[in-house]
């Protein structure tokens, strides 16, 4: 099953921090961590990135495993200079004041596997 960033954004109560004009991205799965080295390991190409990390190295993280976007959770949000990074290279960043596990779950019962 694939879900569009708009529905994403919507479940989620999310603000979009860059990538308003994709929001009609798909993502084909999604995985939820705050560890670099698990994301490196189980994260999937075309996925969703549920994470409370924000410095520049999540972006390249999701430019390695081929994020297709990322939603920042816990209500963090990242500097200006990740968000340009963020531009830079079409990835879609949404941000949402709920934990983790919730967003994940939200997303779960909406059809999103993690493969």
């Amino acid at each position: 099953m694939t879900i569009k960033l708009q529905a994403i954004k919507e479940m989620l109560n999310a603000d979009v921090l860059c990538g308003d004009n994709l929001l009609d991205t798909e993502v084909t799965c999604g995985f939820g961590c705050d560890l670099i080295s698990d994301s490196l390991c189980f994260a999937r190409p075309g996925c969703l990135l549920l994470t409370g990390l924000t410095n520049v190295q999540i972006i390249r993280l999701a430019e390695m495993v081929e994020a297709r976007a990322i939603v920042f959770v816990r209500g963090k949000r990242p500097r200006e200079d990740v968000i340009g990074l963020a531009r830079e290279k079409n990835l879609p960043l949404l941000a949402t004041d709920m934990f983790l596990f919730e967003s994940c779950g939200i997303l779960y019962q909406a059809g999103l596997r993690s493969f």
